[in-house]
């Protein structure tokens, strides 16, 4: 659990009124997803990581810094995994409104930066365009859409380069993080299904994801929910994932808080 101190919603309101005037002052915003990860992880799996994260994160910045965190956005865009039960999504527009509504306030506060701080790859696109419309809307307030796997540089050495290709979604990057953090949340069943296994395979210099990407369902691609290998999951691996990703976004969040950083007219 996130220390009260770091917790937005557990302020005063006067204390909620200093801490937006601060120089510098930053509120983090975590956004996950209610939607099916295999038969083996949690629906709730993208929040259990941006929460987890978010919260070692800020327990190893020193307390001086004006930065606090709001509550998880659990419920998100996740339209492509709607075929399968238990996945709730909401709508491009409704998310949409609910950033700009809840941005508009916070910059109303006074806050200076506001940090979606996204673990779930179907509305990374979403996310950074309602930062931008938001930016507009207020402008004196930076914002900034992260994802968490995005620019971590040591996950180049822990996940091998085909699962980085084709382990989209429940695969064994997300299977062994869920170990080091929840290890009871996840099942015995370890699939292995997505591009690898199917018979039409992308044309070259296109995929899934990256450079020339496609609009794809998950649908398409599995039968139990999981879009790559899950086979090789296992602890020891999570616990380095885990570390890795702690790593890189303190890094991040102490150049960002030691810094002006964006510009803000």
């Amino acid at each position: 659990m996130t220390s009260c101190s770091r917790n937005f919603d557990s302020l005063s309101w006067t204390k909620a009124s200093e801490a937006a005037s601060n120089q510098g002052s930053t509120l983090i915003w975590p956004f996950g997803a209610c939607e099916q990860h295999g038969p083996h992880l949690p629906l709730a799996t993208d929040t259990i990581f941006a929460d987890r994260i978010v919260s070692e994160v800020l327990q190893r910045l020193p307390n001086s810094l004006p930065i606090w965190r709001l509550s998880n956005q659990a419920l998100g865009f996740s339209p492509e995994h709607s075929s399968f039960p238990g996945t709730i999504s909401l709508s491009s527009s409704l998310l949409l409104q609910l950033v700009m509504e809840v941005g508009t306030q916070v910059a109303g506060f006074g806050f200076r930066r506001l940090v979606l701080f996204n673990a779930h790859g179907g509305q990374i696109g979403l996310l950074e365009t309602a930062a931008r419309q938001l930016r507009i809307q207020s402008p004196s307030m930076a914002v900034l859409p992260c994802f968490l796997w995005r620019g971590v540089s040591s996950l180049n050495e822990l996940i091998p380069k085909h699962e980085k290709e084709y382990g989209l979604h429940a695969g064994l990057a997300e299977t062994s993080l869920m170990m080091a953090i929840s290890e009871e949340l996840v099942g015995f069943e370890r699939p292995s299904e997505g591009i690898e296994n199917s018979i039409e395979k992308p044309p070259e210099g296109w995929s899934l994801e990256g450079a020339a990407p496609c609009a794809w369902l998950a649908k398409d691609l599995t039968k139990t929910g999981v879009i790559g290998d899950t086979k090789q999951s296992n602890l020891d691996l999570g616990k380095l994932l885990e570390k890795a990703l702690i790593d890189h976004w303190v890094s991040l969040f102490t150049n960002l808080m030691e810094s002006n950083w964006p510009p803000v007219c």
